[in-house]
């Protein structure tokens, strides 16, 4: 008769399972509280201490490291000597392992105490999975629900499990216990603090094959990670087709810009640089700001708001008559939704803006490698904010200087953004000098017809130039990170031309 040992934390359908095997002839070993299921259903089990001729010790730490389960696990069923090894200690084959893993993840991120996330390391499990998948010519290795079905249906017609599908279980098994050990890895590092360790392992889980990457010659996957608020992947998709390989890294920079704000703000965004951005009063009132700052652009874009969708929004997005890729926001107005309903081809999505946002790392891939920082999480301090001009801001002034970086910030170097009542009023990005970013921005100020506003730049001015071409066009302000060995020449021009200059001690370049 045929073995079959189950061990399982999630114990979703192992019921069934195990019913299911048990009818085409397996004996079932069990453990702990996986056996206390299984026979107050009525499934007939074998204690594991029954096979191994030892108790459970330590609290359940040791009960399967044992040579009588990983020796029937690991043996060559066509080897003479493996044979006469059985026989001669008395251990019997096991044909079919079903074991999943204590849930690490789950209990660290419910934010457990350090003694309990060592408990939840578990050994005996991932000991019996990767014995299994070695011998997978011979056994059968489940560590997934969505497979039971499988492995019942082609033991019930073929007698057995075919060898392709021992080693396509065999494969997810490696990946399930690599990822396992990448998360302890993971998280005993973020314990010691240690920055940059001699070898890095990311995981994440598949969520969505993509119909094309960035073009549609190429393939590509969306892999989730870790939940955290802000995030497009973690988001409530309410109407719509598929986001897209591009829909989603716009949705991604567009979310963390709008994370910058706590007052009422909307962003439209198109191809990762911001179109439109305004804070106001109301979310009415910040959207129509944010849609005339660049009406153009934002046709075929995406547009985010940091507070709920109301039918007197939803109704003035719909009388724009605009087309927009997605629509995002924290919560809909049923009636909002609606109205935005007719919009058919328009994703509307509903995204987490309360929990605290958890990522710190970002990850970039480079031609055999991979580049790896800090998010650019932070924003400057207000003892860190210098007035280095005999010309002091108005408060009026300064607050849009602010909105400016905040804006700045997420746009692609070189960058400067001008704004105006905490509306961007032009925006240059990606040019390969910063003049040439500043005439983008200021043309489009000027072809609005605005005369006076405030202007950011991501990084330092190398030169005055800037600063000269800045007050041609009626830039009243300027905030700049500051640093250049050079930043003399600029602060002499703002002061020859009765500009102020806010430095923040802070770069934001963004590739």
């Amino acid at each position: 008769m045929k073995r079959a040992l189950v061990s399982v934390t999630d114990k979703t359908g192992i019921v069934e399972f195990c019913k299911g095997l048990e009818s085409l002839g397996y004996e079932v070993i069990s453990t702990g509280g996986t056996k206390k299921v299984l026979d107050e259903a009525g499934v007939k089990t074998i204690g594991i201490s029954d096979v191994t001729g030892f108790p459970e010790i330590l609290g359940g730490r040791v009960k399967t490291l044992h040579p009588n389960v990983h020796g029937g696990l690991l043996a060559v069923r066509d080897s003479k000597m493996h044979q006469d090894q059985l026989k001669e200690n008395n251990i019997d084959y096991i044909d079919l392992v079903c074991v999943n893993l204590y849930a690490f993840r789950k209990t660290v991120e419910a934010g457990c105490a350090f003694e309990d996330a060592i408990e939840n390391i578990d050994i005996g499990g991932p000991s019996m999975l990767r014995s299994a998948a070695k011998n997978h010519k011979y056994v059968t290795v489940v560590t997934d629900a969505a497979d039971y079905d499988l492995v019942l249906n082609e033991i019930k017609e073929k007698g057995d499990t075919t060898y392709e599908t021992r080693l396509r279980l065999a494969a997810k098994v490696f990946r399930t216990t690599a990822q396992y050990d990448s998360m302890i890895s993971l998280y005993l590092t973020e314990q010691t603090g240690e920055e940059n360790a001699e070898s890095l392992t990311l995981n994440y889980n598949l969520k969505q094959s993509l119909r094309y990457g960035e073009n549609p010659h190429q393939s590509a996957a969306l892999y989730e990670g870790s939940y955290t608020s802000y995030s497009i992947v973690h988001a409530k998709q309410l109407q719509g087709k598929e986001l897209s390989y591009n829909n989603i890294q716009d949705a991604n920079a567009c979310l963390n810009l709008l994370k910058e704000f706590d007052e009422p703000t909307a962003v439209g965004l198109k191809h990762m640089n911001p179109c439109g951005v305004a804070s106001a009063e109301t979310i009415v009132e910040a959207w129509d700001k944010a849609y005339n700052a660049d009406s153009v652009s934002i046709y075929g874009g995406i547009v985010a708001f940091n507070r709920p969708v109301t039918v007197e929004l939803a109704k003035d997005i719909r009388d724009k008559k605009v087309f927009l890729e997605i629509i995002m926001a924290p919560a809909y107005e049923e009636a909002a939704l609606e109205i935005l309903a007719k919009k058919a081809n328009c994703r509307v999505m509903e995204v987490d803006m309360e929990t605290p946002f958890k990522d710190k790392k970002q990850a970039v891939s480079v031609n055999g490698g991979l580049l790896y920082q800090d998010l650019d999480n932070d924003i400057w301090n207000e003892a860190d904010l210098k007035v280095v001009t005999k010309t002091q801001p108005s408060k009026e002034e300064y607050e849009d200087l602010l909105f400016a970086m905040k804006c700045c910030k997420h746009v692609k170097s070189n960058a400067i953004l001008v704004a105006k009542n905490k509306v961007t009023a032009g925006i240059g990005a990606g040019q390969m000098n910063r003049v040439g970013s500043a005439k983008i921005a200021m043309d489009w100020a000027k072809g609005q017809g605005i005369t006076s506003m405030v202007l950011a730049s991501d990084a330092f001015f190398p030169f005055d130039d800037t600063v000269r071409l800045a007050a041609e066009y009626g830039v009243t302000a300027i905030i700049q990170p500051g640093g250049s060995i050079r930043d003399e020449d600029s602060i002499k021009a703002c002061d020859e031309l009765g500009i102020s200059m806010v430095t923040t001690g802070m770069r934001h370049f963004k590739h």
